[in-house]
């Protein structure tokens, strides 16, 4: 069985302070060694070495490690037992804060929900401060496109914690409130199961209904839901309850389907101004953002041949295989149905200009943008070729320095339905 985050944790604590040869950490050391491989035994370790060193040095790091074990099996009663400890020496550790205060709203009683809320509170504030400086603004590209989405996705999780808290603690109008925010931030099978929770409690059964469906529809329309059934049995028992039969039910649906269908949609276009790119699985409908801010939509280029050079400034293979690259180029400045494109990998954008400058290089360079990932392009330099209807035509990984000038021209040729220049017995031999 694999080691978990917590446990590999433990052992490079062990490891750590084995070196003063303290015999506390010696019996811990013996203690994990009987444990064997076994998350459960280790944890039974450490707790009963805690018992017997209630004093230790190494508490704290001990304590982390059996949280973080916690989290990865999903061991409640010990986040909950251990999480406040951690908390209190880290009070800003996001992973640990969102873990503990669910493992608290599991417990269901008022005591753990004052305290989950206090926590989903900070967590909420902590999220704010983490992303006030970002501006999520139109043209940002697949970075600030991950930074928005998580962004929503953490507020509206600190939300839904909040709602479970203010309904556990019988203040539904606090909860369904909350949990409307929740799904209007980020609508999800969770925050609409939520709210049609607290509607429900709140005598809101036309409400509960409506809000079933849309959890109902969502899991529909993203992925299978093992939860999905319990929320149609429950739809179906409040519908049953206010009209006394199903008749009507599946137009319902058929209309929250259509709507929440039109609220994705609309999230997904607030994405897309921020990254053109985003969700898109076709490399032709790509548009990449070049060294001065320009676009170029690579749809524009359909009916010719693309090569595309995948480079960054840290590779020196790239620098070696440049000068060739240009001379491929050369071969085809009067073509007009061949474009080359250099398409930089670099996460800082900043270093790009800078090196071109010093290399003496074009200044014509456009950034990868999410391209690199969708053609699994894991290794640089890799040059790809797409035929004029914009379909992977061929790839090259690596270069062969004494022939990459002869088999990159072959296959533009072969991606222009030209002979080749050279046969193929050549072409291995070279």
């Amino acid at each position: 069985m694999r080691k978990s985050l917590g446990l590999l944790l433990v052992a490079a604590t062990v490891q750590l302070f084995a070196q003063r040869q303290s015999p506390e950490l010696a019996s811990l050391q013996k203690a994990l060694g009987e444990a064997g491989n076994s998350p459960l035994e280790m944890i039974l370790a450490i707790e009963d070495h805690l018992k017997e060193y209630p004093n230790s040095p190494e508490r704290a790091e001990l304590e982390r490690a059996l949280v973080k074990t916690a989290m990865d099996l999903n061991d409640d009663q010990r986040l909950v037992k251990y999480g406040e400890s951690v908390l209190s020496r880290d009070p800003n550790n996001v992973q640990v804060l969102e873990h503990v205060t669910t493992a608290l709203l599991h417990q269901g009683d008022k005591a753990h929900a004052e305290l989950a809320l206090e926590h989903a509170h900070h967590l909420a504030d902590l999220i704010q401060a983490t992303y006030q400086n970002d501006k999520f603004e139109p043209g940002g590209g697949a970075a600030q496109l991950k930074r928005k989405d998580d962004y929503d996705r953490g507020r509206a999780r600190a939300l839904l914690l909040q709602a479970r808290a203010q309904g556990l603690l019988g203040h539904n109008p606090e909860a369904i409130q909350l949990a409307q925010s929740s799904y209007s931030i980020f609508p999800s099978v969770e925050s609409a199961r939520e709210l049609a929770r607290w509607l429900s409690a709140a005598g809101k059964d036309a409400e509960a209904v409506q809000a079933f469906a849309q959890a109902f529809t969502i899991a529909g329309l993203r992925s299978a839901d093992v939860e999905g059934s319990s929320d149609r049995t429950r739809m179906s028992e409040l519908y049953r309850k206010l009209h006394g039969s199903e008749a009507g039910l599946g137009d319902l649906i058929l209309k929250t389907y259509d709507s929440t269908s039109a609220q994705l949609a609309a999230r997904r276009a607030e994405l897309h101004q921020i990254d053109p790119n985003a969700q898109l699985s076709s490399t032709i409908q790509f548009t990449l953002s070049g060294l001065n801010g320009d676009k170029l939509q690579l749809s524009s280029l359909l009916g010719k041949v693309i090569v595309l050079d995948f480079w960054a400034t840290w590779c020196v293979p790239c620098r070696e295989q440049h000068p060739l690259y240009e001379k491929v180029k050369s071969k085809f400045k009067d073509s007009g149905d061949v474009v080359f494109l250099a398409v930089d990998t670099d996460e800082d954008h900043s270093l790009v200009k800078p090196f071109l400058t010093q290399m003496k290089w074009a200044q014509n360079v456009y950034f990868e943008d999410g391209l690199q990932p969708l053609l699994q392009v894991s290794s640089i330099p890799t040059t790809v070729i797409l035929d004029k209807k914009g379909q992977i035509f061929t790839r090259m990984i690596g270069y062969l320095p004494d022939r990459f000038v002869d088999m990159l021209t072959d296959r533009v040729n072969e991606a222009l339905g030209k002979p080749r220049s050279i046969a193929p017995s050549q072409a291995t031999s070279q």
